[in-house]
């Protein structure tokens, strides 16, 4: 992954990051260690929908196990508690 060092964002701007994000996502570095990582919009959003269909795909394994529970949120709750 790319790096750039906040001292180079605060010198140059946003227009360092345009450049450096464009290949990808970036590390920013503070303190010689790296504490932030800048995506662009379209990476990020790919990122989400991975996610997404991983969730799902979880979801669909549970519901195929029986590890689904169907009723009020009371109800469930109330369950929940007695198993304390």
């Amino acid at each position: 992954m790319k790096t750039i060092a906040a001292q180079e964002i605060k010198r140059r701007g946003i227009g360092a990051v345009d450049e450096a994000v464009a290949d990808g996502p970036v590390y920013v570095i503070r303190n010689n260690q790296p504490k932030y990582v800048i995506l662009s919009e379209k990476y990020y959003d790919s990122i989400l929908s991975d996610l997404a269909e991983v969730r799902l795909a979880a979801s669909e394994n549970d519901l195929k196990a029986g590890r689904v529970r169907r009723g009020s949120s009371k109800k469930l709750m109330a369950e929940l508690l007695k198993s304390k």
